[in-house]
């Protein structure tokens, strides 16, 4: 049976199993369902809270599919990018329903095929951009662009192998970079403009099988090192440009189908004559994590969203709840046997909430926790989230 269905619940099987995917089956379960977890290694975030879990190389099709076939889920929910996507071509032709579809998952986890697809096949705006495949082909393409030129791997998660490039000294570093980070096989970088934008924003985008394309209130985000640090909700921006953005991510999620909610990414730039410019970034085909801001800035937080759409249930009204923001909680060393203090002084941050992931260790820079707040203004609500988070300590063995 494929969606939408009649009666609950259903078995759901996530390929991905970190805090985004937690949330998820949190999520599914207060809605009845049964949830499988699966992720490279044991004890990842949505496994603590999963009826069932196993562990395989995500990347390896033959072990996907078997674990599919194993456990015969109504939904499969890829929850991650470095999936082994031609697994999931096959058993969407086994019919097996895949969210949003197994082409939708093939597209978005390529950087130059997301980017072939908004620029070329839909004509909307990007950044101006070129491919290379050698260090000589990226200096190649990046002096027509202009420096400084943002350099990213074509198949990357949460930043990796990303670098600006200031000038043509830095080609080199920028390609080992690149390579470094990559995953997956080939060696393929873009190389874009640098866009001097004065809003990132993400646009969470409610793809449903019989209704309308739904949106939620923007989010406004700031990226380190290409990953996520803090978001904000509602960011203020004017009517005329959020209708463009809302036009731009109901054409690409239209062209990739199936149901779901989707992360769309948009830059914000000044034109010269001082209007605004929305451009294209990039899209997730799942819950977003600069959405988590959604749990205290949402009447549906995008992960109740993002279930409704693929179960086929009724969405009356996304509603803003005022002025919500999010930090993330980083680890600064590599430690082992977590522990966490300070929260007692995070939570007396009024109107706050601290959710620490259960990750079973730390590296620098890896997310192990979010603070939430609510405030009168997007400030407030910013200064809360920023204070709470910075009075969270990891503390570890090396």
């Amino acid at each position: 049976m494929t969606p939408p269905f009649s009666s609950l619940p259903r078995t759901l099987l996530l390929l991905g199993s970190g805090e985004l995917g937690k949330e998820v089956a949190i999520a599914a379960q207060r809605l009845g369902c049964r949830v499988i977890a699966v992720d490279r290694y044991a004890g990842a975030p949505a496994m603590q809270v999963a009826d069932a879990c196993e562990v395989i190389a995500m990347t390896d099709a033959e072990a996907l599919k078997a674990v599919v076939r194993r456990h015969q889920p109504d939904l499969v929910i890829p929850e991650i990018e470095a999936l082994a996507v031609d697994a999931l071509a096959d058993l969407e032709a086994g019919g097996i329903t895949v969210i949003p579809t197994a082409r939708a998952t093939a597209v978005t986890m390529n950087r130059d095929r997301i980017r072939d697809l908004a620029a070329g096949t839909l004509g909307l705006r990007t950044a101006r951009f070129a491919y290379a495949e050698s260090a000589a082909e990226l200096a190649a393409a990046a002096e027509p662009l202009g420096w400084p030129v943002v350099v990213k791997p074509v198949m990357s998660s949460s930043g990796k192998g990303q670098s600006v490039v200031q000038g043509p000294g830095g080609i080199t570093a920028a390609w080992e970079a690149a390579m470094a980070g990559a995953r997956g096989a080939g060696d393929r970088v873009i190389v874009e403009e640098f866009l001097r934008f004065e809003l990132e924003i993400t646009l969470l985008t409610v793809k449903q099988w019989n209704g309308p394309t739904l949106f939620c209130p923007p989010i406004g985000h700031i990226q380190e090192r290409g990953d996520y640090q803090c978001s904000w909700q509602p960011a203020a921006m004017p009517a005329e440009a959020l209708a463009s953005a809302q036009a731009m991510a109901a054409a690409v999620t239209d062209e990739l189908g199936g149901a779901g909610l989707f992360g769309v990414e948009f830059f914000l730039c000044r034109r010269p004559d001082g209007s605004l410019e929305v451009v294209f970034s990039e899209l997730s085909p799942r819950p977003h994590d600069t959405g988590l801001v959604t749990l205290v800035g949402q009447n549906l937080s995008e992960f109740e969203l993002h279930l409704r759409a693929v179960l086929g249930l009724p969405i009356p009204e996304i509603r803003g709840l005022g002025a919500a923001a999010s930090r993330v909680i980083l680890a600064a060393d590599q430690a082992t046997d977590l522990r966490y203090e300070g929260l007692d002084e995070a939570l007396a941050v009024p109107d706050t909430q601290v959710l620490l992931f259960g990750k079973p260790d730390a590296r620098p820079q890896r997310r192990l926790g979010v603070a939430l707040a609510r405030g009168s203004s997007e400030a407030e609500a910013r200064q809360r989230a920023d204070g709470a988070a910075a009075r969270v300590r990891v503390v570890g063995s090396p």
